[in-house]
């Protein structure tokens, strides 16, 4: 990627270095540790800032190459991955889920008002674009409702170290859900269910899928399910802001410690992960995903590697609900605001810019990651732009919607 001045792209050099400035204010702050950004415009790269740190006691920089926990940013290279069987016959997305996964041939959902786990109706299985779209009715543990409060019990979380995804997704399929498919939004481990039916159509595991069909055809060289030992020196430590379980959202505590530590690079589960979750199991660097948005940005390829048409990107970009989420009466836990939102396949897309709380262009496609992360890339402006800090969990400080701001005011042509 060509390095432009920022002004041949349309931007204004003082406004941009704001973003040094507010991203400083955090890290002054104790907010982050450290955290770093990448903006492009037109296949440019306009610009770059890094600081702080990615591991506090090391006294480690977080650097352009610094390995990052991208937790739910893996939901679109995973979305992705089925567009690509997709495009290739095979499989469609009104297939459902019991077509690959056996355990979801008898489905139940919670009747409305449910507040047992026992009191459930039958239900269809439901279809892959469900799953993909969170409609299917499954869930997340750190969402409020009786469902999530089964599926914490149970530690159904896909983590890297709870053992084969098969056998994880099988447990899944053994609980109600949330509602009958298609009728609510709830943020869910759809997507790693997705993963799954990716090894299953395959004959691969989700990790060597991805590997060979996606991120090594990209160079995304650093970009994985596990911290290999030759990386773990530029792998970030994770912090958090509250006193208990950084995943346990309804009911966390802030804490004493805005910085504390929850997942060392030596230790952590992502060394060598053996749930490969196709919802929130990835690490990475930031020019890895900027690679990733960039093959987006530009219909499905990246210089002379294609892995999907325009067509299907436009599809993917497209609003895959009946209006925005928060139309859909949802009280789910998001990587971001409902309002004014709708959502695609893999990410959000926004509807409304003047409802979202923060600018942007009608069409936006985005998401972020637990630990804090976040991209958008915009279609109608031709950005790319992506955020990496390790702080979970995400809904911690407005970050995202102050680095739209941010992004945009320094954008003046």
């Amino acid at each position: 990627m060509n390095i432009v001045r920022p002004e041949t792209r349309g931007f204004d050099s003082a406004r941009l270095n704001r973003i040094k400035d507010w991203m400083q204010g955090y890290i002054d702050a104790r907010k982050f540790a450290g955290a770093s950004l990448v903006i492009a415009r037109g296949g440019d790269l306009v610009y770059r800032t890094e600081t702080g740190l990615r591991d506090i006691a090391a006294n480690q920089p977080f650097t352009a190459d610094t390995v990052v926990r991208i937790y739910s940013m893996t939901k679109p290279i995973t979305s992705v991955a089925l567009m690509m069987l997709v495009e290739r016959g095979q499989v469609h997305l009104e297939a459902p889920l019991s077509d690959f996964i056996p355990e979801f041939a008898e489905c139940n959902a919670l009747i409305p008002g449910a507040r047992r786990i026992d009191q459930v109706e039958p239900a269809p299985s439901p279809t892959l674009h469900q799953a993909l779209t969170h409609t299917s009715g499954l869930s997340y543990p750190f969402n409020p409702g009786v469902l999530p409060q089964a599926m914490d019990k149970d530690d159904l979380l896909f983590k890297p170290n709870q053992g084969a995804l098969a056998d994880m997704a099988a447990s899944v399929a053994g609980l109600p859900l949330a509602f009958q498919p298609g009728s609510s939004w709830e943020y869910s481990v759809g997507i790693d269910i997705i993963g799954r039916v990716i090894e299953v159509v395959s004959g691969h595991s989700l990790a060597t899928f991805i590997a060979d069909e996606i991120t090594g055809p990209l160079g995304m060289s650093d970009t994985s399910f596990s911290v290999p030992d030759q990386s773990v020196g530029r792998f970030a430590a994770l912090y958090t802001p509250l006193a208990g379980d950084s995943m346990t959202l309804n009911s966390s505590q802030r804490g004493a410690e805005t910085l504390r530590l929850i997942d060392t690079p030596e230790r952590s589960p992502f060394r060598h992960a053996s749930m490969y979750s196709g919802g929130g199991g990835m690490v990475g660097t930031i020019d890895d995903y900027l690679a990733f948005c960039e093959m987006l940005r530009q219909g499905g390829a990246l210089g002379a590697t294609r892995l999907l048409s325009p067509k299907t990107v436009q599809f993917m970009f497209r609003n895959h609900l009946a209006g925005d989420i928060a139309a859909l009466g949802v009280s789910s836990f998001a990587e971001q605001p409902m309002q004014g939102v709708g959502f695609g396949i893999g990410g959000s897309i926004t509807l409304q810019p003047g409802r979202t709380g923060a600018p942007g262009s009608v069409g936006d496609f985005s998401w972020g990651g637990m630990a804090s992360t976040f991209f958008w890339i915009d279609p109608v402006l031709d950005l790319s732009v992506v955020f990496f800090t390790q702080l979970s969990p995400s809904s911690s400080y407005p970050a995202r919607p102050q680095l739209r701001a941010l992004v945009h005011g320094a954008l003046v042509q």
